[in-house]
């Protein structure tokens, strides 16, 4: 098991970064190692983002990485796990949930032992919690879609939600997927930044194509290039839109003060520098 730690940031740091030290700061890349979990550490609302490959016959144990100080994973924290690809199977204490792509399962606090097996990418979004709530499944056909955007401003894109207020209930994670229409390229546009909360986004479906990634305070951004499977951390205080040289899928997952996922200030693009 290994942990990438990454810490928090102030706006001014950030904008006397260069390219190798943001990618440092914010992005996580060869998450999905076979048989081996890999975790990345955000100091912004703690969250923990990791992923696995598993293949079949090798089932893989998620356990407490030393970070967290814990007994086991979920001992002070909830789950999200997002299928990416295959069939694998999730055994959470005396539950079975069957994770298909773009499927969700959410397991809460209080969850001793969890075991994966089959064979596929799952993708985990982990967030502290002080509640116990009910371990749920959402497969992609059952949760709520919006369909937003045109193809005429190259946005047109799906967004289904999973854990959220209306859907699986959580302490503070948010977790849903976005997915480009062909011919489509710009996500969360125009943009918005979440005050009081920290965003993760990981871009899947990239293949060869590239994804240029934009952060940073509105007036000072900064931008990334990125490649399938990487995650990018979005601070509370900073822009998250990208553009890629095709269409594409990102999962996104939130933490912090609130679950309302209409919470956010929005950026008018002619403002953006």
């Amino acid at each position: 098991m290994s942990v990438t730690r990454l810490w928090s940031t102030h706006p001014d740091d950030v904008a006397r970064l260069g390219t190798q030290e943001l990618r440092e700061r914010f992005v996580l890349s060869g998450l999905f190692t076979p048989g081996e979990v890999t975790w990345g550490y955000a100091h912004d609302d703690r969250l923990l983002v990791g992923g696995v490959l598993v293949e079949d016959g090798s089932p893989v144990t998620l356990e407490a990485p030393e970070i967290i100080k814990a007994e086991y994973l979920l001992e002070r924290r909830e789950l999200g796990l997002v299928g990416l690809a295959g069939e694998v199977t999730v055994t959470a204490d005396d539950e079975t949930f069957a994770l298909g792509a773009h499927d969700v399962v959410y397991l809460p606090l209080g969850t001793r032992d969890v075991t994966l097996s089959g064979a596929g990418a799952v993708y985990l979004v982990s967030a502290p919690a002080h509640a116990r709530l009910t371990a749920a499944k959402a497969g992609r056909d059952e949760v709520e879609a919006l369909h937003l955007g045109e193809l005429v401003t190259s946005n047109e894109r799906t967004i289904r939600k999973y854990i959220h207020a209306d859907g699986i209930a959580s302490n503070q994670l948010v977790l849903g997927i976005t997915t480009l229409a062909p011919g489509s390229v710009w996500n969360t546009m125009p943009p918005h930044v979440h005050p009081r909360r920290t965003e993760v986004y990981l871009y899947d479906g990239l293949g060869d194509e590239v994804l240029v990634h934009l952060m940073g305070e509105p007036g000072n951004t900064r931008h990334l290039l990125l490649h399938d499977r990487d995650a990018v951390v979005s601070p509370p205080w900073s822009i998250h839109t990208a553009s890629g040289t095709g269409a594409y899928t990102f999962v996104w997952a939130m933490a912090g003060e609130n679950i309302d996922y209409t919470d956010v200030t929005g950026i008018t693009p002619g403002d953006l520098r």
